[in-house]
């Protein structure tokens, strides 16, 4: 049953309005005033407020900055005479759902609170799916190596610098991106990953920036490119140790202009846009031998994060296996394996140069192999 909290000063309002939303079976809670309606937001969770405009003590635009300010994510619909329509308006531009004038028609109510409660669940479902995807993306591990990794990420994340991230294959650097990402000022916005090393090189600058109609052979329409798609959010460049030479004049562009052009098109086109970018690659090496400008270095790499190979944090291992168990029991719906302290020893021992992906395989393979613990004899034969 969904709560609502009538904020009036006039009792003869709230018990109009409580008497309605009752006979539609909703919980109804009363505030008498701002001070009132504050002291109940913070300490119960509603799913609609329905706010007049004119009170004494705190008038209901004071409250709406409240509950802005408090990151109070419950949706407020104003109540206001014809008087106040103007700061109705006003309140819907600072973040209120919607407005509805005294003395409130039944039909628009109704429809409007309905339509606050289909927000309020959005917004609730967007969280748990914030949530999950967060879980989905952590970075798991206690070693000193990947703390430093976490500590660089926490400092980091909410400024604008751009982020260089290395290391081998397999060890986790799309998690840092993606976690660079979830804990910025650009959170709410997209997070676009293209793989260089995946597109051929005669491709790329479509891939990046987008294309006319009719600017090449099989150029049937316009297309939008992964620049334009993350705008007021993230692009991660991941492997760009790969990209061609010509692409990369044309991105090193895009980072000092904040422009870019689509292919076969001449017009300007503003992007906002946060690049991280990966490689596996030595970059400098890459510099000296003509593969790499050294000029677009300077610029995606502000900040450097190393992230360690799997054999330099064995001491992660246990922890690591212990979360893929839970994540593989959750995936095939079935009970989570335990693990005997000589297996993850044995798994310890071993050289890992497939890394963290090589890690998760090799604990999906032992999940659907063995029984419900793993024991040593099972690292040893499927290992």
């Amino acid at each position: 049953m969904a709560k609502i909290l009538i904020i009036d000063d006039e009792k003869s309002i709230r018990n109009t309005l409580k008497e309605i939303l009752e006979y539609e079976k909703y919980e109804v809670h009363e505030a008498q005033d701002g001070d009132d309606a504050i002291k109940k937001l913070e300490s119960n969770q509603f799913d609609l407020a329905l706010c007049d405009i004119k009170m004494p003590k705190k008038d209901g635009m004071e409250v709406l900055d409240y509950a802005i300010q408090n990151q109070i994510e419950t949706p407020f619909i104003m109540v206001s005479a014809h008087g106040t329509i103007e700061t109705a308006v006003e309140a819907v531009k600072k973040g209120a759902y919607d407005f509805i004038p005294k003395p409130p028609d039944l039909n628009r109510l109704l429809i409007t609170v309905r339509n606050g409660l289909d927000k309020s669940d959005l917004v609730q479902e967007t969280k748990v799916l914030k949530k999950k995807i967060s879980k989905a993306y952590d970075i798991v591990g206690e070693s000193d190596a990947i703390n430093q990794v976490k500590e660089t990420i926490e400092k980091v994340a909410p400024t604008e610098a751009r982020v260089l991230i290395t290391g081998p294959n397999g060890t986790g650097k799309e998690l840092v991106a993606r976690w660079l990402h979830e804990k910025s000022q650009r959170a709410s916005g997209p997070f676009v990953e293209v793989n260089c090393a995946a597109i051929p090189s005669e491709l790329i600058e479509s891939e990046l920036f987008g294309h006319e109609k009719g600017s090449f052979t099989s150029a049937v329409k316009q297309r939008i490119g992964k620049f334009e798609q993350a705008n007021g959010g993230t692009l991660f460049l991941d492997e760009i140790g790969d990209m061609s030479l010509s692409a990369q004049a044309k991105v090193l562009r895009a980072l000092q202009e904040n422009r870019i052009n689509r292919v076969g098109g001449d017009k300007d086109i503003k992007v906002d846009v946060r690049v991280v970018a990966a490689t596996n690659k030595n970059i400098k090496d890459a510099i000296e031998q003509k593969e790499f400008r050294e000029d677009l270095y300077h610029r995606i790499g502000v900040i450097l994060i190393k992230v360690p190979p799997l054999n330099e944090r064995k001491s992660d291992i246990p922890v690591l296996v212990g979360h893929f168990l839970t994540e593989l029991a959750k995936e095939y719906g079935a009970k989570k394996k335990s693990i005997e302290k000589k297996a993850l020893e044995l798994l310890q021992s071993k050289d890992w140069t497939g890394n963290i992906r090589e890690l998760r395989n090799v604990t999906e393979r032992l999940v659907i192999m063995c029984g419900d613990e793993i024991k040593a004899k099972d690292v040893e034969q499927y290992a």
